[in-house]
């Protein structure tokens, strides 16, 4: 009997012993990190800014994540690639700027939040239903830009009579301003000539095709246009005819007499903070689709050096609510 007991004893120490050492119950595993994706369609300074305001608002808001950014360089294909890439790297939330992107990743996730950010017309694009909500698992942030009020404004200083607009024929976003544009310039009784382009590689070709039949050329927000903007600028600035960009950031090294447009990084701190939503658990489909309305999120850059060329004044009333000036070759800030 007192053989028996000790055995028991002698096995109950020794499971002490193993849970007290290295046979005590594992921790769980250390929760996997977050993982974004976050790809644009090409690379210029609009989006670049966008990018980097996703990443500082992510930051901001306290999102230790792992982020991989992609650029398709405008190839449809590689922003099918770059897709099935997050998809085969399981992230969190994937994020595309602007169209082609955001479509990309639209159709590669069914369950993974989807966000999109620089895109004119979502629900034109298929991403959305209503502007009012997100579609299951996608949901983001529009730049649409009030397209009759800068050709108002444009015709105003210039005296524009006849527009030039070019677009790319293949990006959802460009037709959609299509045809803003021309119920704008219906309403102005101006107008209008188009040129379509597939690539960035065409731009000098479509301005040098249509600049000797317009007064000035008006740009949407157009990635592919924008990833060639000095090749139009070259074109326009040497027939001395002005340019009105509905982007901002990218005039900001001169060129365009006048552009108006909402500030992109701040469009990058607005998307960030809906993936930071969705990481709170909050569903795409509950987030309505977000637009920039607050003044202070848009510039107004005005270059007197390009209106000189162009022989035109702007009206000191405009001057002194600009946010930029251009002037002698420098940009400054008021």
């Amino acid at each position: 009997m007192m053989k028996k007991i000790c055995t028991v004893i002698g096995l109950g120490i020794t499971a002490m012993l193993f849970m007290s050492a290295g046979g005590r119950e594992q921790p769980s595993a250390e929760k996997s990190p977050i993982r974004i994706g976050i790809a644009k369609i090409v690379q210029h300074e609009a989006l670049d800014a966008c990018e980097q305001g996703i990443q500082d608002s992510l930051k901001a808001r306290g999102i230790n994540a792992i982020i991989d950014l992609q650029n398709a360089n405008g190839d449809m294909n590689t922003a099918s690639q770059i897709a099935a890439k997050f998809k085969a790297d399981k992230v969190d939330v994937a994020v595309g700027i602007a169209t082609p992107i955001a479509v990309a990743l639209a159709n590669t996730f069914k369950d993974i939040p989807v966000v999109f950010a620089a895109i004119t017309d979502p629900v034109g694009a298929n991403l959305v239903s209503s502007l009012a909500n997100g579609s299951g698992n996608i949901t983001g942030l529009s730049d649409a830009i009030p397209t009759g009020e800068h050709i108002a404004l444009f015709k105003e200083i210039a005296g524009i009579a006849t527009l030039g607009y070019i677009y790319t024929s293949s990006e959802a976003n460009s037709i959609s301003a299509l045809a803003l544009v021309e119920e704008a310039c219906k309403a102005q009784g101006i107008g209008l000539v188009t040129q379509a382009i597939s690539t960035s590689a065409e731009l000098r070709q479509a301005a040098e095709a249509i600049v000797n039949r317009v007064d000035g050329v008006y740009l949407t927000t157009d990635n592919t246009v924008y990833s060639a903007l000095p090749a139009l600028v070259q074109v326009f600035n040497g027939a001395k005819k002005p340019i009105f960009s509905g982007d901002v950031t990218g005039a900001l090294s001169g060129g365009c007499m006048i552009a108006s447009g909402f500030n992109y990084y701040k469009a990058g701190l607005a998307t960030g903070n809906i993936v930071a939503d969705i990481l709170s658990g909050k569903k795409p489909g509950d987030i309505p689709v977000k637009f920039l309305t607050d003044p202070s999120e848009s510039d107004l850059l005005f270059d007197l050096d390009e209106a000189n060329n162009c022989g035109i004044t702007i009206p000191e009333s405009y001057l002194s609510v600009a946010n930029y000036i251009f002037q002698n070759g420098t940009l400054r800030s008021q």
